[in-house]
């Protein structure tokens, strides 16, 4: 089953670090957040990978190009007999990554329409490049194939951005609560699709949160997978700093891989 990611976008609101670079080449402990993704999925057993490209992705097909090389000990022989020995192995073994280029201003239901052509099979998961979590992807799979619809999302219950008052009509402050998780549900990407799904997805400008997840919700073709574990989008700066405060404590919850 491919795992198709969206790496196109500019990521303007993290701009100390995507200057230079795509976000998902943005480093969390060391390593780009997208290979973060990666091993979660393949932790569960889904390693056959499709990266959707757009904004610096030839730097993202030069980081998979070298990665043998800046992942492993070698031995290199120059001049015209010019051969490469590696040693070791890292634990990326079995990863099959497809780099695609979706175009540079392509929005995310064109770009997943334009990889239309790289899976094979009836069932496909999609994932945002900037965001990690705890999810368990083979309960997700399952509940999926359980309830026999078209698509599935991954759902999360969001914390509000500001510090919530209950106040009283002569304006006391009755309870403060800063930033609480609030009632609702909110997409968290993680999702998953049967191929009928492409035919939803009508041009490049489409966006996939727009019309075909409305459409599909309207049909009653959309399922929520509630998940009450940890999600992270890196945003901006300040998020960023976050995840690698996570990382560096050893308290990174979506390390789910050993």
């Amino acid at each position: 089953m491919k795992v198709v990611i969206l790496c196109g976008g500019q990521g303007t609101r993290l701009r100390e670090e995507t200057e230079y670079r795509p976000k998902p080449l943005v480093e969390v402990g060391g390593r780009p957040i997208l290979w973060h993704i990666m091993k979660s999925y393949a932790h569960y057993g889904f390693s056959e990978f499709v990266l959707c490209l757009g904004y610096r992705g030839n730097m993202i097909k030069e980081y998979f190009l070298n990665y043998e090389a800046m992942n492993n000990d070698f031995t290199i022989r120059l001049g015209q007999k010019s051969h490469l020995d590696f040693s070791g192995a890292h634990k990326e073994q079995n990863f099959c990554v497809t780099l695609a280029d979706t175009g540079q201003d392509t929005m995310t239901g064109g770009r997943i329409k334009r990889i239309e052509k790289y899976v094979d099979g009836d069932t496909f998961l999609v994932a945002y490049g900037d965001g990690v979590a705890d999810v368990d992807i083979s309960q997700l799979v399952a509940f999926h194939k359980s309830h026999g619809r078209l698509a599935t999302v991954t759902t999360v219950r969001p914390n509000s951005r500001f510090g919530i008052l209950e106040i009283a009509n002569d304006g006391a402050v009755l309870e403060f609560s800063e930033k609480p998780q609030l009632d609702g549900w909110a997409s968290a990407g993680f999702l998953v699709f049967e191929r009928k799904v492409f035919g939803y997805i009508e041009a490049d400008d489409c966006i996939l949160e727009g019309a075909p997840l409305e459409r599909l919700a309207a049909e009653g073709q959309l399922m929520a997978y509630r998940h009450e574990g940890f999600f992270f989008a890196m945003d901006t700066y300040r998020e960023y700093l976050y995840l690698n405060e996570l990382w560096q404590s050893g308290k990174a919850p979506w390390r789910v891989w050993g």
